[in-house]
């Protein structure tokens, strides 16, 4: 069966605080164990038997990183892979049906959609058969998972039959408890998906005609219309109508809202890796550093044998590690230089960044409750009581967002990590859960801080 998949990778936030002090990187080349977040994406479409295409749909406009990793991946990969670039954001719907053509082009009997901003086992193939044993030829499955009572609230509800698993009802994100079955942000389609999103772009326009000026200007009226959400205007109406599915996985799941669930979910992939790509995964050998754990290092990386990595550790292309160093649960990045001595935990350390002889970095970490089998991560705000949230540190951060539904809170992403971050740490200061934006040269110790 001639199958596509959509990675739908968004574009540049709204409302930025902080602007970078260069150009961006996008969201989703930013680095997850090891490789770019959207790789392991790729990776799993790529496997899937019948795969012929993967579209990566977003409006960032055309970027230099983004077309290198394109051409890497495709090469990587043996498949096509192409990015769309909406005008404007349109939504989970109204971006797929704005492409359906060349989603549709050459016959796609099925396609995925999935989140860039999600961390999984992706297993795509499993929903492929859970499609044909449950459903008809024009039905539809969302991946679904289990979260506990308090945290389902933060994402789409799924109501479903216990025996059919057919969706009865949908909620995004209620105010009251719907269900524990949460939505992760990964479909199967088929080509009639086209018929209920035109159906809700039908409807904006009639909208539009009773309603022009419904506080926007009139001239954005089109781009209204083409904005369409897969979950409040798609779901919400297919369910209890037999069209629409929900695929329950019992793997690991997140999202990659922030730059604590960006360490997060390199620990889950890093796990991964130990069952899927054990040669990717640094091992203790004569002569090299003491290895703790899941830990990847890039191969041009230079890591003193007195070094002690892990666990949960990704250190990137060109990265010096000195001598007595130790670093566990971090994400260094390219070209990163870690003088003799230096402790860095729960960190993520920028491009270009250097951390100076006997100083220690260190944040807080943001994990789920691991008492609790069904916790998510939760978004972290940036301050709370009116002080800033202990977290993870982060060296090079550039963009702060303000949090949904939140008028002065914060809450911190990796979104656009400054392509040369260049923080320079001197030696022998402590920074603690402080972010420190780029091209900053410290002199003295910060606690719970922003360093513009």
């Amino acid at each position: 069966m001639p199958l596509k998949a959509v990675i739908l990778i968004g574009g540049p936030q709204k409302g930025t605080r902080f602007r970078p002090l260069s150009f961006e990187v996008p969201k989703p080349l930013f680095p997850v164990a090891g490789v770019p977040m959207v790789q392991h994406h790729i990776e799993a479409c790529a496997k899937v038997p019948g795969m012929k295409e993967i579209l990566l749909m977003g409006f960032y406009q055309p970027h230099e990183a983004l077309s290198r990793f394109l051409v890497s991946a495709q090469q990587e990969f043996k498949i096509p892979i192409r990015y769309l670039q909406e005008y404007a954001a349109l939504g989970t719907g109204g971006g797929i049906y704005h492409f359906r053509d060349q989603i549709l082009s050459g016959g796609a009997e099925a396609f995925f959609v999935l989140n860039a901003d999600v961390c999984s086992e992706f297993p795509l193939q499993e929903m492929l058969a859970f499609r044909q044993q449950h459903g008809d030829a024009h039905s539809f499955v969302i991946l679904g998972t289990t979260a506990n009572r308090t945290q389902a609230l933060n994402y789409g509800c799924i109501v479903a039959n216990a025996d059919t698993q057919e969706v009865q009802h949908y909620v995004e994100k209620p105010s009251t408890f719907v269900s524990e079955i949460i939505n992760c942000g990964i479909y199967l389609f088929t080509p009639a998906i086209f018929q209920h999103i035109g159906e809700v772009f039908q409807r904006n326009q009639q909208e539009l005609v009773l309603y022009p000026y419904r506080g926007e200007e009139s001239s954005n009226g089109w781009q209204r219309a083409e904005v369409i959400r897969l979950e409040q205007d798609v779901f919400t109406a297919l369910a209890g109508r037999g069209k629409l599915y929900v695929y329950k996985t019992d793997g690991f799941w997140s999202q990659i809202k922030s730059a604590g669930s960006a360490i997060y979910a390199s620990r889950l992939y890093l796990n991964q890796y130990s069952k899927s790509h054990p040669e990717r995964l640094a091992q203790n050998k004569p002569g090299g550093p003491v290895i703790r754990g899941n830990v990847y290092i890039h191969p041009t990386a230079s890591i003193d044998s007195t070094a002690v990595l892990g666990p949960n550790v990704s250190i990137g292309e060109g990265v010096t590690v000195g001598a007595g160093v130790r670093v566990r649960e971090s994400i260094v990045l390219h070209g990163a230089s870690l003088h003799d001595h230096t402790c860095v935990l729960n960190t993520i350390v920028g491009w270009d960044s250097t951390i100076g002889r006997w100083a220690r970095v260190e944040g807080t970490p943001s994990d789920p409750n691991p008492n609790d089998p069904y916790a998510k991560i939760d978004s972290e705000t940036l301050f709370r009581d009116g002080r800033l949230t202990p977290s993870i540190t982060i060296l090079g951060m550039s963009h702060l967002h303000p949090a949904p539904h939140s008028g002065a809170s914060l809450r911190l992403t990796p979104h656009a990590l400054s392509a040369g971050c260049s923080v320079t740490i001197p030696a022998e200061v402590v920074i603690l859960n402080s972010i420190v934006l780029p091209h900053k040269e410290l002199s003295r110790s910060y606690k719970n801080q922003i360093i513009l």
